[in-house]
């Protein structure tokens, strides 16, 4: 096992452990078609690890050739009417900054292609989709001003100057965060004036909150808005503009190529991560233990648990505290997960239209953000059991 000694992003070496799982599954957005694959799939260890000098937490025995993204994978949130206005109204947000009607645009790790597609729509530009597991049919993007190139980002073949570019939620999967950066920016800045556009999780809230559900393998690289700014400037790139959205889940950065701007307040943060990382083991052991004994106590008494949500965080649920027989029913809205199998423990997701012919008494939601929209859902199906969020 390969164990990091240095920072992938700064290579500080003032590194300190802060929280371990032994065996996660090595993948948690794949679908698996039998029970008896999801039972049998990787393993690996994490090792949550923080740098005191850039504030950046990553997983130091993470393995790059454990998990393949251009396997079947679903990491798609678009079949959430939450999640569609809220990426809708960021690509408003960039076409008021920008215009980029005939201008190219280039995304890194595009996922199914549902932004970059919005993006065209809203704002005329032509798209280069990068992502090795995208899925041209998805979307019918042939003819919709979309290249697409199911692969790995390499900035060599990309061998047309882009106007802007967009990465969302693909740096939290990237194990040498630096070289990463250097690649951004070397396609950046051959041509002037290129707009830069970077969504990614924001971890200071998953060690507030003890947030287990938030950390597995594939996040090898976590961040807050500090070490997200310095990761740019490292590189050569000016943060312009920096905040939390999502009811403060994900980091919104803007950037250009340059140096010398002044860094914005919401980069001054390293004392306080290093003090909620310090913090988190006590923390995290608490918030596991008691959903643990909220999920066994009610399976004890009789009662049928459902998870709303089949990806990462909720195989993360499951896993993290070896939960199985547990949970009965396992959630999702998003058609092409439903009736796969969730690595490791092997529930099958089913529709929310299965919890007609098996009420469930509680139903735990992945991700608070939904609450307003299952809780409807439920409502629709005349259902009424105890709904809670992790």
């Amino acid at each position: 096992m390969t164990v990091k000694s240095v920072c992938p992003a700064c290579a500080g070496t003032a590194l300190t452990e802060i929280y371990r799982l032994d065996g996660i599954p090595v993948q948690s957005c794949i679908l698996l078609d039998s029970e008896e694959e999801a039972l049998a799939f990787q393993r690996h260890d994490m090792v949550l690890t923080v740098c005191a000098d850039c504030g950046l937490l990553f997983n130091r025995v993470f393995e790059l050739e454990n998990v393949d993204y251009a396997s079947t994978t679903e990491e798609s949130q678009h079949f959430s009417g939450t999640f569609n206005r809220f990426a809708t109204d960021l690509v408003a947000e960039i076409a008021s900054t920008v215009d980029l009607a005939g201008k190219r645009t280039l995304e890194v790790g595009c996922g199914k292609g549902d932004f970059l597609q919005e993006m065209v729509r809203q704002t005329g530009t032509e798209g280069i989709a990068v992502d090795p597991g995208f899925i041209p049919e998805r979307l019918g993007v042939n003819g919709h001003a979309i290249e697409v190139r199911r692969e790995y980002f390499d900035p060599d073949r990309i061998t047309v100057p882009v106007d802007y570019l967009v990465c969302r939620h693909t740096l939290e999967h990237i194990p040498d965060v630096d070289a990463f950066m250097s690649d951004i920016a070397s396609v950046a800045t051959r041509k002037d004036g290129v707009g830069i556009f970077f969504e990614t999780p924001d971890v200071r809230r998953v060690l507030a909150e003890g947030a287990f559900w938030d950390i597995y393998y594939e996040h090898c690289s976590y961040f807050t808005l500090g070490s997200h700014a310095r990761a740019f400037r490292r590189n050569g790139l000016d943060v312009t503009r920096l905040y939390l959205a999502y009811d403060d889940q994900y980091i919104i950065q803007y950037a250009d190529v340059g140096q010398g701007g002044t860094p914005l307040p919401e980069e001054d943060d390293l004392d306080d991560v290093l003090a909620l990382a310090a913090a988190f083991p006590a923390r995290v052991a608490e918030i596991r233990n008691y959903w643990r004994d909220f999920v066994v106590e009610r399976h004890a008494a009789g009662k049928r648990v459902a998870t709303w949500g089949s990806g990462s965080k909720g195989v993360s649920f499951l896993t993290s505290n070896g939960l199985g027989e547990e949970v009965a029913q396992t959630v999702d809205v998003n058609p092409f997960k439903q009736g796969k199998y969730l690595p490791v423990t092997g529930h099958c997701v089913v529709a929310p239209e299965a919890l007609v012919e098996a009420p469930p008494d509680t139903v735990i939601v992945m991700n608070p953000i939904y609450l307003k929209e299952i809780g409807a859902q439920l409502a629709d199906l005349g259902l009424n059991p105890e709904l809670v969020a992790v």
